[in-house]
């Protein structure tokens, strides 16, 4: 229980560094072009990775691979539409629209699985849903940017699915490296079709830099093996936390001013997290018995 605990503070630490990238790429993808960036991010993330563990993927199946690889081409082809649509629309249509893989994930494991979903999950989900409305909608309007984001939403979806499914603990780290390379591969391709960029300046350097090494390299590994023990809703349930975590640091950086509207959606976001939580460790006590 205390390993699983430590997770769930992990995921939750996770969100709040993918909340922040967000903040930092905005800035960085108005100085070099998307696919180049990412390519850097994650590249940087795998070579971070290869030089900590550089036998890690010897003795693998090939259907571990197999399952690897189809989980980083979910995620890979995610961000691509997801940053790509950030710059096309704001941030936080960007963290609202994103945040909505907490609806799809529950659906893509009942409609392609057949897992069955908690009536208290499926309660957390209509919650966070709610608190994501209240906090980021500012009455969109459907236009190329945001169909983008829609379609990573998705995508991240599938990918939580498939590491709920497949993520067993075991070969956490490998698992965590195949995605962030074939990902990366995704990207240096798109990337070379009109010739990749460099990080331009100090300024896109430290963001790549940073998203490659907390937000890519540690948070994907602490989202890998934390998928390892609880659902795919509650995981992506737990996962919503990034946009409210967003906002928080647009408020703080940009001083925009806090109104009853964001205390509430966020109240509700939290609600949600401790309602997946205490229903996991229910489910976990009832097993244990």
């Amino acid at each position: 229980m205390k390993i699983k605990a430590l997770l769930y503070i992990g995921l939750l630490a996770t969100t709040a560094v993918w909340g922040g990238a967000f903040l930092v790429m905005k800035d960085s993808l108005e100085r070099q072009d998307v696919y180049s960036f990412l390519a850097s991010r994650f590249i940087l993330a795998a070579l971070f990775m290869f030089l900590y563990k550089p036998r890690c993927l010897q003795g693998l199946s090939k259907v571990f691979i197999k399952r690897a690889v189809l989980a980083g081409v979910l995620l890979g082809s995610g961000f691509i539409f997801q940053t790509f649509g950030l710059t096309k629309t704001t941030v936080s249509n960007t963290g609202f629209i994103t945040g909505l893989y907490l609806v799809f994930t529950p659906l893509i494991a009942w409609l392609l699985l057949k897992r069955e979903i908690v009536k208290m999950q499926w309660s957390a989900v209509f919650v966070a849903t709610i608190g994501l409305y209240l906090i980021s909608f500012t009455g969109i309007s459907i236009g190329f940017g945001e169909a983008l984001v829609l379609i990573s939403a998705i995508l991240f979806a599938g990918q939580i699915v498939a590491l709920g499914e497949w993520s067993d603990g075991k070969n956490t780290y490998a698992l965590t490296l195949i995605q962030i390379l074939v990902s990366s591969v995704i990207f240096l391709t798109l990337s070379l079709i009109e010739g990749y960029q460099l990080p331009p300046d100090g300024g896109v350097w430290s963001a790549v830099l940073f998203t490659a090494f907390f937000a890519t390299f540690i948070g994907f590994l602490i989202q890998t093996k934390a998928q390892s023990v609880m659902s795919a809703t509650a995981a992506g349930v737990l996962l919503a936390m990034e946009v409210p975590f967003a906002l928080f640091f647009g408020l703080y950086f940009d001083n925009d001013p806090v109104t009853f509207r964001i205390i509430s959606g966020g109240s509700l976001v939290m609600i949600a997290m401790a309602l997946v939580i205490w229903s996991d460790s229910r489910d976990t006590k009832s097993e244990a018995k």
